[in-house]
């Protein structure tokens, strides 16, 4: 309890208080896009979508709204990694997640989809008796499978890497700067869907998409 009451501290920080929420801007728009999509402002629907590759809800998330982004065309995502703070080994998932996309762009999403695959093993019970290194390990053997098997020695490299650091703190910043407090969370061209961290399913998203589309 007291770690999910200082979680709601730390967002309202950045909610409510501009004097602690003063953070470096960014060289770029936090997040991954979606199939690379070249994005027609004027003619698109942007989803965006902040996951815990950690959580069971994220998970579930996932797939309806897959499905309802092969049914548009104009409907574009992009995924902001959110580690939530009472799921232990959020943060390292988010970092490798941050570094798939770095050093292979194609492989970003792949890597989510293994992570809600095996996301059992990275619970907290499963790993509490592991050390940090061996979970990072785990997960690093994990990532490579779509990295690149090669290139094992690099993903664990970077996870000293001050920019990886810095850019999956950012992500996690710029959810509560939005009002995020959990996950799966969503917003629809810049505003907040109500069912924000429920489990929407493939007719919720195409009742929610189909009155947005130009006939």
């Amino acid at each position: 309890m007291a770690l999910l009451l200082s979680f709601f501290f730390f967002c309202s920080c950045f909610l409510f208080n501009g004097s602690l929420a003063q953070i470096k801007i960014p060289a770029k728009f936090d997040g991954f896009v979606y199939k690379d999509a070249d994005l027609k402002m004027e003619k698109s629907i942007m989803v965006e979508a902040f996951f815990d590759p950690l959580c069971p809800d994220s998970r579930d998330a996932w797939p309806p709204l897959k499905q309802a982004l092969d049914h548009y065309s104009q409907v574009y995502l992009t995924v902001h990694p959110f580690p939530l703070p009472y799921h232990n080994n959020a943060f390292a998932a988010c970092q490798l997640l941050h570094i798939a996309n770095k050093m292979n762009a194609s492989s970003t999403y792949p890597l989510l989809d293994l992570f809600f695959k095996f996301q059992d093993n990275y619970y907290n019970g499963p790993t509490y008796n592991m050390s940090k290194s061996s979970i990072i390990n785990d997960m690093a053997n994990l990532a490579v499978t779509t990295i690149g098997k090669d290139k094992l020695p690099e993903v664990l490299s970077a996870f000293k890497d001050n920019k990886i650091n810095t850019a999956t703190r950012i992500s996690f910043k710029y959810g509560c700067s939005r009002g995020v407090t959990g996950t799966p969370f969503f917003f629809v061209n810049g505003f907040a869907l109500q069912d924000s961290g429920a489990t929407l399913n493939y007719t919720d998203w195409r009742n929610i998409i189909d009155p947005l589309v130009e006939k």
